[in-house]
């Protein structure tokens, strides 16, 4: 199977002017978007919730619900808007999307999860992935584990994309649910090599292109989320160290180049800069004047009449501090 690298779904980060900015930064890393409720677009504002760029290729949603019927009828629409994937959230431990019968606590139903995932495939020709734990509360056996990968598979399900954490959906938060129960590596490993026919994507605490690179000797793809969001030039190295081809740009400054058509795009459409901006600001982790960057950047980008003008002096108080 051919190696491959995503950037995971991230509440309230991942949203279309994020997954613009990253795309800059490599043309073959998969995009997810935040996750959407099946309500959401049902009863909401299907356009406001689904528009992306079609720069973003390729670009996957990530659907939270628990209704068959109701996931195909959004997996048929993600397909009609021109989406890669549609990615079911089986692995998100929070008591708002417990109570919404979605995410982690789907893991103790592993047939419905089976009939969710048969239900997307027979509505949609695009990709059905599934992103989930090793386990939940007391639920956390490897046998328990194969039993819902295999049932849920059985259905049609090829790709598995494994947060290599158990979740305790009773007494942690979801942040400490992301850092407290241990890692547990060699369980993903494990289950690609008892179902080596299945796409095995390994998500968790992966901190560097490094770690992905051997991650990737064991399992097919790796999945990083907040250590990209917080030093997104990690992301630039991407194409070359893992897809074996060029990087689209060269240097940071490169980036504010290629973005400042589309913020003035998008300020002319009534987005706020800050909006955008705000995925930007750990851009220059680690150089001269960093620091400076940020708070320009956090101090001005928010301002009523903010435009690219904040960002241009955002670089200059970069240039300032060499």
């Amino acid at each position: 199977m051919e190696k491959k690298l995503s950037v995971a779904p991230m509440l309230d980060w991942t949203d279309r002017h994020c997954r613009y900015f990253l795309r800059l930064l490599s043309r073959h890393t998969l995009l997810y978007t935040e996750m959407v409720t099946t309500g959401a677009i049902i009863h909401g504002d299907v356009e406001r919730h689904l528009h992306f760029d079609a720069a973003e290729h390729p670009v996957a949603l990530q659907l939270g619900g628990s209704v068959p019927q109701e996931l195909a009828y959004c997996a048929k629409i993600a397909e009609e808007y021109g989406y890669d994937e549609v990615n079911l959230n089986v692995g998100c431990p929070s008591d708002r999307v417990q109570s919404g019968m979605f995410g982690a606590c789907l893991m103790a139903k592993p047939q419905l999860v089976a009939d969710c995932i048969k239900a997307m495939l027979d509505a949609t020709s695009i990709s059905v992935t599934v992103k989930h734990r090793i386990g939940i509360d007391e639920m956390d056996s490897y046998a328990q584990l194969c039993d819902f990968v295999g049932a849920v598979a059985e259905n049609g399900c090829s790709c598995f994309i494994i947060h290599a954490r158990k979740a305790w959906l009773q007494g942690l938060s979801p942040k400490e649910n992301r850092d407290k129960p241990p890692l547990h590596y060699e369980t993903v490993y494990r289950i690609k090599q008892d179902f080596p026919d299945l796409e095995i994507v390994i998500n968790g605490g992966i901190m560097t292109l490094d770690e992905a690179g051997e991650h990737l000797q064991q399992v097919d793809g790796v999945m990083i989320g907040r250590a990209i969001y917080h030093d997104p030039w990690m992301l630039a190295g991407a194409d070359r160290g893992i897809f074996g081809e060029q990087n689209p740009l060269s240097t940071r400054l490169d980036v504010i180049e290629q973005i400042i058509p589309y913020i003035e795009s998008e300020l002319a459409g009534g987005t706020r800069l800050h909006h955008i901006t705000r995925h930007m600001i750990g851009l220059f982790n680690g150089e001269p004047g960093a620091r400076r960057w940020r708070r320009y950047l956090s101090e001005n980008a928010c301002k009523k009449d903010a435009d690219v003008r904040v960002l241009l002096q955002a670089v200059a108080q970069l240039e300032a501090s060499t």
